[in-house]
């Protein structure tokens, strides 16, 4: 028996590869510092929790719900739309999953056909490639530069374009690197994406996380014409400290969200209850917590990146939102005598005790990916390692 070619050409995860790197490393008595996964270190708010017990106590937990989702929650996130995105949508609109992961995963097994392309500007979050591929399409990768913020142009995507191009995605606040794009840079991208009728694939999980007087746009917002021509994806995961409780949603074009929802049928059926019945609670509950949360963010993004930018050979952008830094090193590779960017990673991994994620699989070879989702003492222990490191 042979795997299938599908799952053989698939990479791994390197976020997730570097994590469990350095849990094992953990487990075998090492003193390891992990800034690799994009996980806030804040438990789940308590009235989302006591929400989520309250349904599992009286018994709404026990049954399938409506593959798309409980109807509440659906409603939930249309009122949220009105008072974040600014416009009226409907439920039919609305599709939630198991996970924003799993909402972008749903999106192009409906939209994609074997040989259409999708474009994705670098760095890119490390699943858009691999989901492409998945559904038999071919990613387009649009290089960024740092002199422009890590943002890419109307040029780069039209140069980009061929006619088998279908989908545009676009990250903001950006994972990996935090730059977030100007309502007019979204304006002129989106009415590009309307006049070649390409699709545009709106990734807003960070859209609450932006710092130091940033504001996030939504390329929703901006016409009638670039909403009719977007799908939104979105969760409670970041902003609401619920990553394990695995709940992402969509909202769109009602024919492209029935797709979404007849894959997901066919597959994990309903998002967990429970776990819904907690995003219903977070939507419509208390909003003090993200809040706070964001300007704990906020602190430490302050704090960590001067002195990371100390750090001999390290080169950052200090990013607007997320909750990450994107330092490129390549001249911290030249000093240690690196030339591949995943084995200095290891390095410092293995010498300095400090797990980050290499850029190889963001699309970025220069860079690594640190995550400041974590408290502030392990930060500043983590940065002195890495001076330490580079000075030694």
């Amino acid at each position: 028996m042979t795997l299938s070619k599908r799952v053989l050409k698939m990479e791994e995860s390197v976020t997730l590869a570097a994590a469990a790197r350095a849990k094992a490393l953990k487990a075998q008595g090492r003193d390891i510092l992990s800034l690799t996964l994009g996980e806030p270190d804040f438990p789940t708010p308590k009235n989302i929790q006591e929400a989520a017990v309250a349904a599992i106590e009286d018994g709404r937990a026990s049954f399938y719900t409506v593959t798309s989702g409980l109807p509440e929650l659906k409603e939930a996130i249309v009122q949220h739309f009105a008072a974040y995105y600014g416009y009226a949508i409907e439920p039919n609109q609305v599709t939630v999953a198991t996970g924003a992961k799993f909402s972008l995963y749903t999106f192009f097994m409906s939209v994609i056909d074997p040989g259409d392309e999708v474009l994705i500007p670098t760095p890119y979050w490390v699943s858009y490639g691999d989901q492409v591929e998945m559904a038999e399409g071919h990613p387009v990768f649009v290089q960024t530069t740092e002199a422009h913020d890590f943002k890419v142009t109307v040029e780069q995507l039209e140069a980009a374009r061929t006619d088998r191009t279908k989908v545009l995605v676009l990250n903001s606040p950006s994972n990996p690197t935090g730059m977030i794009y100007s309502a007019e840079e979204l304006r002129a991208i989106g009415n590009w994406a309307v006049d070649r009728n390409i699709l545009i694939l709106a990734d807003d999980i960070y859209g609450r996380l932006v710092y130091n007087g940033h504001e996030f746009t939504p390329i929703s917002s901006l016409s009638e014409d670039i909403r009719r021509q977007t799908v939104v994806i979105n969760g409670v995961s970041k902003s609401y400290a619920m990553t394990g409780w695995r709940i992402g949603y969509a909202v769109g074009r009602p024919d492209i969200i029935a797709a979404m929802g007849k894959i997901a049928g066919q597959t994990t059926s309903n998002p967990t209850a429970a776990a819904q019945y907690a995003a219903l609670e977070a939507l419509k509950g208390s909003q003090d917590t993200v809040e706070s949360m964001r300007q704990a963010f906020e602190e430490r993004l302050n704090t960590i990146y001067p002195l990371l930018a100390q750090v001999p050979g390290f080169e950052v952008i200090k990013p607007q939102g997320a909750f990450y830094l994107f330092p490129n090193v390549k001249k911290a590779m030249e000093i240690k005598g690196y030339t591949d960017v995943t084995e200095f990673t290891t390095a410092i991994l293995e010498e300095a005790g400090v797990a980050l994620v290499t850029g190889a699989g963001f699309g970025a070879p220069e860079n690594v990916r640190l995550s400041y989702a974590t408290d502030m003492a392990t930060l500043k222990e983590a940065v002195r390692r890495l001076k330490e490191f580079m000075e030694s």
